[in-house]
């Protein structure tokens, strides 16, 4: 461990855990500013009166024991009606959520055909599922079609929406700009693939009531299962897991990471669906979002952006000077973080910057005027 250790801090890698920083916030998934949102706590405390019977410290055991709180069929309902799906299905997080969707759908029989930049949590997942497993290039639907004479057995896809380093970009396809995902689901819905998407950082942030990309482009009937997390843009805590009924109940039966844990905590679920519910009656700070991002984009690239995600980054490609720059940008008061390799592919360490309603214009103009005197 030592010796590891001591590698990760010679090559500047070292990660660490830090106080939070008082600054004008450019780096957390809270894109909509709930996360320190004093209406929405003050919503779940009005909701803890109206459900106060039912709540309790904590959730005893299993949801197949004895922890399936009433609450959770109204949330996962709630969840449903939104990011319309058939049914949602509560872990308890994005990253249980994909450990057991993978984990348990594949075997060792089937093929599974992911995008290099997925999340840590779905790799993991497709490695304990024993599936053959092959990776393509990013946004690359030409080279994912190169890979599929490799397949054996049902062939499933893993994709995110949006990517937590590098956003989404719209692609001109067809005559007409798409965001790759658009495309890459007609083709497998047409190849009787099963896709699954992670909407972690599109919930909330995409489509008027934030229901995410696959619901606003209208592929949920395309799509086999989306994974949606609360704890970005909604600003508590736990994911779900979006599809059929069937699904549903397959997974309560053989996802692992669903059937050995301790349920969330009754008080989990009331915040879940307090969030769900200010979203509904503040949809204005996804407008909110959206123009900042847009304003952003106009200041930060000479060439055209076609990122529309919260989500934006300037290459820096080394370590050391990566956090350098990163630093800068904390003693001017903008919150800024270094994503260092092996986080993100060598050469690609960058600062990553994230947007949110709550970024004043002259938080980002200042912080288009410090990026605009780093040199390429």
């Amino acid at each position: 461990m030592e010796k590891q250790l001591a590698q990760r801090t010679l090559s500047q890698s070292l990660r660490q855990l830090k106080p939070s920083l008082n600054l004008a916030d450019f780096s957390s998934n809270d894109y909509l500013g709930f996360a320190r949102s004093g209406e929405l706590y003050k919503l779940i405390k009005d909701n803890e009166t109206i459900y106060a019977k039912i709540l309790f410290p904590g959730a005893g055991a299993s949801r197949l024991i004895s922890g399936n709180h009433a609450l959770y069929d109204v949330v996962e309902k709630k969840i449903a009606g939104v990011h319309k799906a058939e049914r949602a299905l509560i872990f308890n997080s994005g990253y249980d959520a994909n450990l057991g969707l993978f984990a348990s759908l594949a075997s060792r029989h089937d093929t599974v055909f992911y995008d290099e930049y997925v999340h840590a949590s779905i790799r993991d997942g497709i490695r304990l599922s024993l599936a053959k497993s092959y990776s393509f290039k990013h946004n690359n639907l030409d080279d994912f079609k190169k890979k599929l004479s490799r397949a054996r057995g049902r062939v499933i896809v893993a994709v995110e929406s949006v990517y937590s380093m590098d956003g989404i970009e719209r692609f001109k396809q067809t005559g007409q700009q798409n965001y790759w995902i658009e495309d890459l689901v007609e083709y497998c819905f047409e190849k009787g693939f099963y896709v699954i998407v992670d909407e972690a950082h599109s919930t909330g942030v995409f489509g008027e009531r934030g229901e995410g990309i696959v619901a606003q482009k209208k592929l949920e009937t395309k799509v086999f299962a989306r994974v949606h997390t609360f704890g970005k843009a909604l600003g508590v805590h736990g994911a779900a897991v979006l599809g059929s009924g069937l699904l549903a109940d397959y997974l309560v039966n053989y996802a692992r990471s669903f059937i050995y844990t301790t349920a969330l905590p009754p008080h989990s679920l009331l915040s879940i669906l307090s969030s769900y519910e200010y979203l509904e009656k503040n949809t204005d700070t996804i407008q909110k979002l959206r123009e900042n991002i847009d304003f952003f984009k106009s200041g930060f690239y000479m060439e055209e952006n076609t990122n529309d995600s919260p989500i934006h980054y300037k290459i820096v490609g080394e370590n050391k000077k990566c956090l350098e720059l990163s630093r800068k940008c904390q003693e001017t008061g903008f919150d800024v973080r270094a994503i260092l390799s092996p986080t993100v592919p060598r050469n690609t360490e960058r600062l990553r910057i994230c947007l949110h309603s709550f970024n004043t214009r002259k938080e980002i103009s200042g912080l288009f005027s410090l990026l605009g005197n780093i040199p390429e």
